[in-house]
């Protein structure tokens, strides 16, 4: 394993220490316990938005908070959900008064843990609504999940939901505006490598050169089938098409394309993805109005692609278009 840190059991820690020092403008890093924070605190009046996870996807969570998205951002170890005790404080501290929204992906841990600490911050006066982000089309049931899980969608969630808190919407309304998102938006991966988690020192599963997984999640977990490697564009259709027939996405919808990294693949290679991509929801008389690439969630060093859409009208448009200032996503 060679990887530029110093102990796997300090990774994550040092990490967040450089990230605050980097970006003091943006956020401000809490240690004790651990947990991304907005800079300047809470907005007045403002819906508050937090969300979290294992770490080990960067950007998500912590590179999307900020004005215009996430409030708050808790990071767990890697591949590990965030403790109660980490996301209460984070909860809090993203609530001036107008309540918080909670965006989980669909994991059972995370789910259980966001659960227990909207608990603990509901004993201290906070409102709090939750969310559950289960975007992935490739598997009904993990080794993490009951359910789809929760995958590169969460990004549109994030900033989607993030603008209409600072537009000014209540939490009903910010809340209902995420789950509009979590209803139109799909996603699904292949991984041409495995990642190595730190403290584990050795890759998290097995793939022949030869051969890449068609539908993996984030953490490494299987897919829907192992396939021969094959070319971009047989690759990209194996992708976009269950995307497509499972949002029902008929001729003259608008839609936001989005091709994510794993973390390992070259920005030239998502690109190669997004251009066939884009070339079969137009076969389909879809037209792509807003689009995304790059490595926003990501599995380590895991090389490989996503590709989500989401399914746009006038508002969720606008929402995306909203001004947005974080150290990942910012226009």
């Amino acid at each position: 394993m060679k990887k530029l840190i110093n102990d796997p059991q300090t990774v994550v820690a040092e990490s967040l220490e450089g990230f605050g020092a980097a970006h003091p403008d943006v956020v401000t890093i809490h240690s004790d316990p651990w947990f991304v924070a907005r800079a300047g605190g809470a907005t007045a009046n403002k819906v508050g938005v937090v969300s979290g996870g294992g770490s080990g996807h960067e950007p998500l969570h912590g590179g999307f908070v900020g004005v215009g998205m996430l409030d708050a951002a808790v990071p767990g170890a890697m591949f590990t959900s965030p403790t109660p005790d980490q996301i209460a404080p984070a909860i809090q501290a993203a609530d001036s008064g107008a309540g918080v929204l909670a965006i989980v992906k669909n994991y059972t841990g995370d789910v259980l843990n966001f659960e227990t600490a909207a608990e603990l911050a509901d004993a201290e006066g906070v409102t709090v609504r939750t969310v559950v982000v289960n975007d992935d089309v490739a598997v009904e049931d993990s080794l993490y999940t009951a359910g789809r899980r929760g995958v590169a969608g969460t990004v549109a969630v994030e900033k989607i939901a993030g603008a209409a808190a600072e537009r000014g919407d209540d939490l009903d309304a910010v809340a209902a505006v995420a789950e509009k998102v979590i209803a139109n938006v799909r996603s699904m991966g292949v991984a041409l490598t495995a990642c190595t988690v730190p403290h584990a020192g050795k890759p998290s599963f097995d793939l022949p050169d030869d051969e890449i997984e068609i539908g993996i999640g984030i953490h490494g977990e299987p897919g829907r089938r192992r396939i021969p490697l094959a070319g971009a564009d047989e690759i990209t259709e194996m992708l976009l098409t269950p995307v497509a027939d499972d949002l029902n996405l008929t001729s003259g919808e608008k839609v936001l394309l989005f091709v994510n990294g794993m973390g390992g693949t070259p920005a030239s290679e998502l690109y190669v993805v997004y251009r066939r991509a884009r070339a079969l929801l137009e076969e389909r008389g879809v037209e792509v109005t807003r689009s995304l690439v790059g490595n926003y969630v990501t599995s380590l060093e895991m090389q490989g692609a996503s590709v989500t859409v989401l399914r746009l009208d006038d508002e969720l448009t606008a929402l995306w278009d909203a001004p947005v200032h974080t150290t990942a996503l910012r226009w």
